[in-house]
């Protein structure tokens, strides 16, 4: 059977189930209220499941574990960020932010604040996280796609950079949210299943041995007993250090503030199912970051890690063909085929959620909030703001995707983290535990959290400088790290607590009462964003 055949087979029907599911969803989307959270009637487990769809990316199950392949234990520093991220959103965040908010994270802040600033501020840091995040997505897939068809032409990679920026746009566009939350639980319990098998399959060549696996890993990777020791990545030098540092910070904060995680704890009926989805999506997000370990030394240990490219992004593929029979056998092609349609669907699933988040923002907050100031607005002419922002979110995504096919795309997520945690966590968590908490704290917050990190990355050797950067042959990396996140959180709280300080605002003080109630109990959350 030909190889190339077997994968594209597979890869469609994937793709064909997704669709279907969608166009099945978009029979059950009538109201805005479907549309933008799926009518609250998904329960704690198939939320969970749903989160973890959203947060089990293609940066997670390509990028961490070419990023293990390539750099060993700095590696799966990657993992441990993702993972523990999950306490700060479940201790401070989840429940909460669904008694006090409607459809967007800006509903929490308008309910006691001026609503066009707070509003205009989140809908803009909500897009640019998005597409940050868009494009490691779109990355991902051209990268694989690449791979799947057996060519590694630039124009390839952009016609399948092209090809995902459209079916997401019809995901969302015809979908809404509930037919981007099915997709997101098919692909949870696919990413979930391929990759035991994966595991299963390396741990079974090393008879369940993981010292072996480990110190094959590191006899293969060249570097010996350093593989398996920090500093390979990161520790070589005081900046790789406060590099790490700055990643660190960003991975554990920046989940609490990322407009397509925080947009699903509105889907569920009560914070009772806000609570019980994080905590299934924490057992299965930690299930899989484990086996994120064994997919990345078992990739480091069985396969030449050069052909997983300079970034790393291939090496879960290729350790499925290898574990399947090797490269021309038909076990390693069905494999391979089988974790590439996999890889794919997390993709799609991951720029749906992303998508849906930042075009809610757009219709909800900026349409309805700001130029129209709530009135006169159809639930009708709201959702077709939404599906028009979605195809312009989509395009600019598709725009941007085509040159950062250079860099890692476990670390293009990272940089979408420290954006999140310096434009979104301050203002959120000030505004459910400030009293005095105000308008100008939160756009303050909201904006220098967002321009000093955005700024910071333009300047930063990501952009220039570097063989790796997005544009090679410019120098001007003034910031010498690569994450914004150890200088850009602290400006974005900073900003929020003297922005809050210059001005006193009684009505906002004088809601906080009634705020804390309703984030505490759920009383009157309905009417949250209405007030």
């Amino acid at each position: 059977m030909n190889q190339q055949f077997l994968t594209t087979s597979l890869f469609l029907f994937v793709v064909a189930i997704t669709i279907g599911v969608t166009l099945w969803a978009s029979r059950q989307t009538k109201t805005a209220a479907d549309f933008y959270s799926g009518g609250r009637s998904f329960s704690g487990f198939q939320n969970g499941l749903a989160i973890g769809g959203d947060y089990m990316s293609a940066a997670s199950f390509l990028g961490i574990s070419g990023a293990i392949a390539l750099y060993g234990y700095d590696g799966f520093l990657y993992s441990i960020g993702f993972l523990v991220a999950w306490l700060v959103a479940l201790l401070l965040v989840a429940e909460m932010l669904r008694n006090a908010g409607r459809y967007t994270m800006a509903d929490q802040l308008a309910f006691r604040m001026r609503q066009r600033p707070v509003r205009t501020a989140a809908a803009t840091s909500t897009v640019i996280v998005s597409i940050f995040y868009l494009l490691a997505q779109m990355v991902g897939a051209g990268t694989l796609v690449a791979l799947l068809l057996g060519v590694d032409s630039e124009a390839v990679k952009n016609i399948v950079i092209v090809g995902v920026g459209a079916l997401m746009i019809f995901y969302v566009t015809v979908g809404g949210m509930k037919g981007t939350t099915y997709v997101q639980i098919i692909k949870a319990v696919l990413l979930m299943a391929g990759s035991a098998l994966i595991v299963f399959l390396v741990l079974l060549k090393f008879d369940f041995n993981l010292s072996a696996l480990l110190g094959e890993a590191a006899d293969r990777s060249g570097q010996g007993d350093a593989f398996l020791q920090p500093g390979l990545q990161y520790g070589t030098t005081f900046l790789d250090r406060l590099d790490f540092l700055s990643l660190g910070i960003a991975l554990v904060l920046g989940t609490a503030g990322l407009p397509h995680i925080l947009i699903r704890f509105y889907t569920v009926p009560t914070a009772q199912d806000a609570r019980k989805s994080v905590l299934w999506a924490i057992g299965l997000i930690g299930a899989f970051y484990l086996m994120t370990l064994v997919l990345g030394f078992g990739a480091a240990a069985l396969i030449d890690t050069d052909e997983a490219g300079a970034t790393g992004n291939l090496a879960s593929p290729l350790l499925a063909q290898e574990v399947g029979g090797g490269e021309g056998s038909i076990g390693g092609a069905v494999l391979l085929a089988l974790i590439a349609a996999v890889a794919f669907a997390t993709i799609l699933a991951v720029v749906a959620g992303l998508t849906l988040a930042s075009s809610s923002s757009m219709a909800h907050d900026l349409y309805k909030g700001v130029f129209k100031r709530d009135q006169e607005v159809t639930e009708k002419q709201e959702v077709r703001v939404a599906k028009i922002s979605a195809i312009v979110i989509g395009a600019i995504a598709i725009a941007l995707a085509i040159p950062a096919q250079r860099l890692n795309i476990a670390f293009l997520v990272a940089l979408a983290f420290a954006v999140a945690a310096s434009a979104n966590l301050p203002s959120i968590l000030f505004n459910m535990f400030w009293k005095r908490f105000n308008t100008r704290g939160a756009t303050w917050s909201i904006y220098g959290g967002l321009i000093a990190s955005v700024g910071l990355v333009l300047l930063s050797p990501v952009t220039s400088g570097e063989e790796t950067s997005l544009l090679p042959n410019a120098d001007f990396a003034l910031f010498p790290l690569n994450n914004p996140g150890l200088v850009s959180i602290p400006v974005g709280f900073l900003l929020g607590i003297i922005g809050t300080l210059t001005l006193r605002e009684t009505a906002a003080e004088e809601l906080y009462t009634e705020l804390e109630v309703r984030a505490l109990t759920g009383a009157g959350a309905e009417g949250a964003a209405q007030h």
